[in-house]
């Protein structure tokens, strides 16, 4: 069987801790930023992680374990 490969797309967007969690970058921060409070864009800009909901199917695309 040949071997598995990740989601490019979940490769370059989810990163994992080194206590195994996942963080992602917010949304809505590349473009149209003139009508956005700097408060909005501000908090836009940390990272966050990923919901216990989503975090299974995340990590079957990235393959881990």
């Amino acid at each position: 069987m040949s071997k598995l490969k990740t989601k490019s797309s979940a490769k370059k967007r989810f990163k994992l801790t080194s206590s195994g969690l996942i963080r992602r970058k917010h949304a809505l921060k590349n473009h149209i930023l003139t009508k956005k409070s700097t408060k909005r864009k501000r908090h836009l800009t940390h990272f966050s992680l990923v919901e216990k909901v989503d975090e299974q199917s995340i990590r079957k695309q990235l393959l881990v374990g």
